[in-house]
């Protein structure tokens, strides 16, 4: 390996740890506009990969990272921007960008020049309208109308892609699905938000029905999510980052390590032992009910079975 290569693969390197900053600061945006800390990591992350990508020569890189990084600039120093689908949208369609660039530079051709210049000119647009909208919330206005690289319909049950966990696409693919994931654990929790989390998550199984540590760790996850006295606030960070750790241990051949972690699986426990615990005793069932739900859904249960019974 000769010593620019060798720089360069110290650079990619470092790279993906940023990416990966930025890429968990964006599906989890709205709780880092809470945190000025988050904030600045997603600053930073930016700024690191411009400054490696400058020294290096990677233009393209250089510049999309230094887009990236004025945006959050923004974010850092005007915390109170309200963000909504729009902006975490552009963001994310803009870090598809920068990730892309990325990848190609570790491609068998290396980056080439006239492609670099391509996805340059094709993403302009998207960081102008990122830009816009950043500038429009900030003034207290309602954003700008257009939508860029809208997110597909969701669907019920979400169905899911062909198995690609031999693929380089297997985690951008698992990445669309958390991506979808997240948006319904922004709503309110009710159980029809709950049941249709739990219909996105099965759709993760066929992406790779091939591993075991996988599907495992799949079922954790809507199991944990199917527990009711679990928050979304809980659930969000736990199921999102395991189920994307383990999509990127997957793809590298390290299936073995792939395994959920010890919070994630007592929820899921704890779901199991609330479903198998009723008994027949009146007083057995009752303090089952109380501990699985909130007080306005005991009446409401209270009341669907006082109908039934007349």
């Amino acid at each position: 390996m000769t010593d620019n290569s060798q720089i360069i693969g110290y650079f990619l390197e470092e790279a993906k740890e940023h990416l990966d900053t930025i890429e968990q600061g964006l599906l989890g945006l709205q709780a880092a506009m809470k945190d000025q800390e988050s904030l600045n990591e997603l600053f930073r992350a930016a700024h690191s990969v411009k400054g490696g990508a400058a020294m290096l020569g990677f233009t393209s890189i250089q510049k999309t990272s230094h887009r990236l990084e004025d945006s959050f600039k923004i974010l850092k120093e005007n915390p109170q921007i309200p963000v909504d689908h729009k902006l975490e949208n552009l963001f994310l369609s803009g870090f598809d960008v920068l990730r892309d660039l990325l990848e190609r530079v570790q491609g068998p051709f290396g980056l080439r020049d006239d492609e670099a210049k391509t996805i340059l000119d094709e993403a302009e647009p998207r960081f102008v309208q990122l830009q816009a909208h950043l500038e429009s919330l900030n003034s207290g206005g309602p954003g700008i109308a257009e939508e860029v690289a809208p997110p597909p319909a969701k669907k019920s049950p979400t169905p899911a892609p062909a198995p690609v966990s031999n693929s380089s696409d297997f985690p951008h693919q698992v990445t669309r699905v958390l991506r979808e994931m997240l948006q319904v654990f922004k709503q309110p929790t009710t159980p029809t938000n709950r049941q249709q989390l739990e219909e996105i998550c099965a759709g993760l199984f066929n992406l790779d029905e091939q591993s075991a540590e996988w599907m495992s760790l799949v079922e954790t996850a809507q199991t944990a999510i199917g527990n009711p006295k679990a928050s979304y606030e809980v659930l969000a960070p736990l199921v999102i980052k395991e189920l994307k750790i383990a999509a990127e241990l997957i793809n590298a051949g390290r299936t073995q390590e792939v395994k959920p972690s010890s919070e994630l699986a007592n929820l899921a426990e704890s779901a199991i032992a609330k479903r198998v615990a009723i008994r027949l005793e009146p007083q057995a069932v009752a303090q089952v009910l109380r501990a699985s739900f909130n007080q306005k859904q005991l009446q409401q249960l209270v009341a669907a079975l006082k109908k039934g019974a007349a």
